[in-house]
């Protein structure tokens, strides 16, 4: 896969690094990432999986951009204000990078066409906080064998985790959790959709590139106000009703 002058100093600074370089670009062009949501965490990932050069970005949303969304969906303006979100999304990350191309979905995923969203791509990225929504998502990944980049928010704190075979991510979150919080009821720094969007982007290039250890069936866990952070393994449930031997 050849790359134009323009695409060479584009990406200039990861041809040199020794864990990209040429062959690490080349995958990245040539992938096919899904992200789903295009909301706080979707927003910052897309900006930053767009300007390193992915081939393809397929961004799932069913909202359109909305004046509460801009404290922290940094991808969007004033002026995209009633306009659906992936295309308001294509167009800014079209600007940004027109090597990129950029498929906008106008839908939410759910159990009836995530198969076909999943089975495409190369990579899955999740920042939705619908938690019906996240378990279709990996249900169609452990299905499809697609590895699972999955990021969350909440107040001051987030997490990051890769999720490829087993464990799943519903061996970390078995059920829907009874007291479950959204950012619209309990609120969210908006710096801090910036920090785990940008990490599930980093967890996103190492996959696709070969770089480093992801965090696969690793948690990092972030604490914006002590500023803080940890990681605990995700143990694979024998039990999970996806990637176990559990009902189903």
């Amino acid at each position: 896969m050849l790359f134009s002058d323009a695409e060479v100093e584009r990406y200039a600074r990861h041809l040199v690094l020794r864990e990209i370089g040429g062959p690490g670009q080349q995958r990245l062009k040539a992938a096919k990432v899904l992200i789903v949501g295009a909301g706080g965490l979707g927003a910052p990932a897309s900006l930053y999986l767009a300007a390193a050069g992915v081939g393809e970005i397929v961004l799932v949303d069913p909202d359109a951009a909305d004046l509460s969304n801009l404290q922290r969906q940094v991808l969007f303006r004033g002026a995209d204000i009633g306009t659906p979100k992936v295309e308001a999304a294509a167009a800014h990350l079209t600007a940004l990078n027109p090597h990129v191309k950029i498929t906008p979905v106008a839908a939410r995923l759910d159990p009836a066409n995530a198969a076909e969203l999943v089975a495409g791509v190369d990579l899955v990225l999740d920042g939705t906080d619908d938690f019906a929504t996240r378990f279709a998502v990996n249900a169609a990944c452990v299905a499809h064998g697609k590895t699972l980049v999955s990021g969350a928010i909440g107040r001051w704190t987030g997490q990051v985790g890769v999720f490829s075979g087993r464990p799943c991510y519903q061996c970390l979150v078995p059920e829907i959790p009874p007291d479950a919080e959204t950012c619209a009821a309990v609120g969210v720094v908006g710096a801090l959709a910036g920090v785990i969007g940008s990490m599930m982007a980093l967890e996103a290039v190492k996959v696709i590139t070969g770089a480093g250890e992801p965090l696969a069936g690793r948690l990092l866990i972030y604490d914006g106000l002590a500023a803080e952070t940890r990681t605990v393994r995700v143990g694979a449930d024998p039990g999970c009703a996806v990637c176990g031997g559990g009902p189903r």
